[in-house]
């Protein structure tokens, strides 16, 4: 079979760009420390906005990769989403995050102007496949609009759940349509690219938040530590999926690419907080090692589960996995150990740097161009 090909409309890189503010913004709920520690609520909001803004994103994405066409009604989609995104962004407090009220609504708002979408697309497809997956996913994101904005009328606990249902739902959906999808699958290709693309977003975020180690007053030796640890994590994502992953799927639902990256972008937020927190007083120093290394560890977990769509001859060996865990574990526990500002650095960027060399050595014999070209 040919390989599909689609672009990354330039539309598609605009609205991407809502994103990081948004990340930025659900990222504050986890800087609000109560006796050192981010509290088991901050940790729950935090993970139900971003799964909120993550999967409407990716529902958007999925629509775009089979039926865009970069019309002026989907641009006109594209704009109104944006900006109930920048509008939601700045609808809770992240001080107070118990208030969802405008939030849960404004979400059931997004879902809306997403199931209109499928239900004008509905009437502009021909195929029978395609008017099933239009009216199953309209179907799934009228409940999920209906669901949120109950949820935010009622704005107290039985409202919450019901919001929580209409969520989880939707994050389900890629699950829930995966029969029809299998009969129009998605470019795969172009998922991953419009994938990549946002993860390089939410890495921007996290050299924003180290950012604060290059002032004047704060730069060091560890300063560049922090930095290049950071930089070998973000090799490590790019290598395997520039270099090791293979694009021409064409029977792939896509289904594991999307919820590997939900554990991926959820990671990065943790690493990034960690990064800040290793350095403030105010933090537990054991509480933000643990905090990075989750982060860490989660991410690593998102790549080797990315493995299972490797070239044949890259394929993740099981000493390879465990090289890897055993060398994170260790710098885990020497942190928490030792959990000096000082030690962390330096651990971190080592197992970082190990890691990546790890898979450069395993893998280099394969790759025929640059590793990052």
């Amino acid at each position: 079979m040919l390989k599909q090909v689609k672009h990354v409309s330039k539309i598609a890189l605009f609205y991407d760009l809502v994103f990081v503010y948004m990340i930025s913004k659900t990222t504050e709920i986890l800087h609000h420390l109560e006796h050192g520690l981010v509290s088991p609520t901050s940790f729950f909001f935090f993970t139900l906005i971003v799964l909120i803004f993550i999967n409407s994103w990716m529902i958007q994405t999925i629509f775009t990769n089979r039926y865009g066409k970069g019309s002026w009604g989907e641009i006109a989609f594209y704009f109104a989403d944006m900006m109930i995104i920048l509008y939601m962004s700045n609808s809770f407090d992240t001080n107070n995050i118990t208030e969802m009220r405008i939030l849960f609504i404004s979400a059931g708002l997004l879902s809306l102007t997403l199931c209109l979408h499928y239900f004008i697309n509905y009437f502009q497809v021909n195929k029978k496949i395609d008017k099933k997956i239009s009216q199953t996913y309209f179907i799934i994101l009228l409940i999920r609009a209906i669901s949120l904005i109950i949820g935010g009328i009622l704005d107290n606990a039985p409202g919450l759940i019901i919001a929580l249902i209409g969520i989880m739902i939707s994050w389900l959906a890629p699950v829930l349509t995966k029969k029809e999808g299998l009969q129009h699958p998605i470019i795969f290709a172009h998922l991953l690219e419009r994938l990549n693309l946002l993860v390089i977003i939410i890495f921007g975020e996290t050299i924003i938040g180290v950012a604060e180690y290059f002032k004047v007053n704060t730069f060091n030796f560890y300063s560049i530590l922090i930095f290049l640890a950071v930089a070998f994590l973000f090799f490590t994502y790019a290598l395997q999926f520039d270099q090791l992953l293979e694009e021409n799927q064409p029977h792939a639902s896509g289904d594991l690419l999307i919820y590997l990256h939900y554990l991926i972008i959820f990671s990065i937020s943790l690493i990034t907080v960690g990064f800040k927190f290793i350095n403030e007083k105010e933090a537990s120093s054991y509480f933000a090692v643990l905090c990075l290394y989750v982060g860490i560890s989660l991410f690593y977990l998102g790549l080797s589960l990315a493995s299972k769509y490797n070239k044949v001859r890259f394929s993740l060996s099981a000493g390879v996995i465990v090289a890897i865990s055993v060398l994170t574990l260790g710098g885990c526990l020497i942190c928490l150990y030792l959990p000096d500002f000082k030690v962390i650095s330096i651990t971190t960027c080592l197992i970082t740097f190990l890691n990546a060399l790890i898979l450069v050595h395993h893998f280099l014999p394969g790759i025929k161009k640059g590793i990052l070209s």
